[in-house]
């Protein structure tokens, strides 16, 4: 079966040429949004696949609009998940994130929201592949193996992320402390800082240039995207140390 086969949309015309993929393990990434988590890992080393429920013209590799988890199942199914090396997930998290379980719930607003974290595990594990799914800070029931935030990278944004890391391991590296306050308006007053608020619509927010590069995302000038996606550099770091990894094993 042919990759456009496969990724019915293909790639993009604007996709960035990454050399031969027949020569990078393959990644199937899930959930996927506009691909900030997809070009982190590409940095690292891997030629990524992306699958999501909505369109995203600017996912900038081969992409496949439909239901994550029935896509993932159909490639069980089929034994084409073999052709992958690792699955990164990143399920919605609206409702176990922070700010649905604390402000938006005392204050009643927001709607209802699907948790998809243990029908992803169940399928994740049923691949037999190392994978890596993902949750913002909140009550989300995901192992925090890992925790990682922007100031670990020198980025504009704070965006706390935790991964839960099946089939491998890796070494949770030190947190760096904060350099000052997320500026923006909070509860009436404003405040300045070295990061930007990168979710939301309200006062204060960033224009999206400083968005783009604050969270070092240059190829979606869509809001949205920008706010939901994770930071390339958080998931370079996880394809290095996952790569580094696997060479470990093979020398040993």
């Amino acid at each position: 079966m042919t990759e456009r086969a496969l990724f019915s949309e293909g790639r993009p015309a604007h996709a960035t040429s990454w050399g031969s993929d027949r020569l990078r393990p393959r990644l199937l990434d899930l959930f996927s949004c506009a691909g900030g988590a997809a070009m982190g890992y590409a940095c690292a080393g891997f030629a990524v696949d992306g699958v999501d429920i909505a369109d995203r013209p600017n996912y900038p590799f081969p992409h496949h609009r439909g239901d994550a988890l029935e896509r993932l199942a159909t490639l069980i199914r089929s034994g084409e998940i073999g052709r992958y090396a690792f699955v990164h997930a990143s399920p919605p998290c609206q409702d176990k994130c922070t700010l649905t379980v604390g402000t938006n719930r005392s204050q009643g607003w927001g709607g209802t929201h699907e948790d998809l974290v243990a029908p992803t595990r169940d399928l994740l594990d049923r691949t037999g592949l190392p994978y890596l799914m993902e949750q913002p800070n909140g009550r989300a029931e995901i192992r925090k193996d890992l925790t990682l935030c922007g100031e670990m990278f020198g980025l504009g944004v704070i965006r706390h992320r935790n991964f839960e890391l099946g089939g491998w391991t890796a070494e949770q590296p030190a947190h760096v402390p904060h350099r000052g306050r997320v500026k923006g308006w909070r509860h009436g007053e404003y405040f300045d800082g070295p990061y930007v608020a990168a979710y939301g619509n309200g006062g204060g927010k960033p224009s999206i240039p400083e968005l783009q590069t604050a969270m070092g995302i240059t190829w979606t000038d869509v809001r949205e995207e920008l706010t939901e996606a994770i930071p390339p550099a958080y998931t370079e770091w996880i394809g290095r140390a996952y790569l580094a990894s696997r060479a470990v094993e093979v020398a040993a």
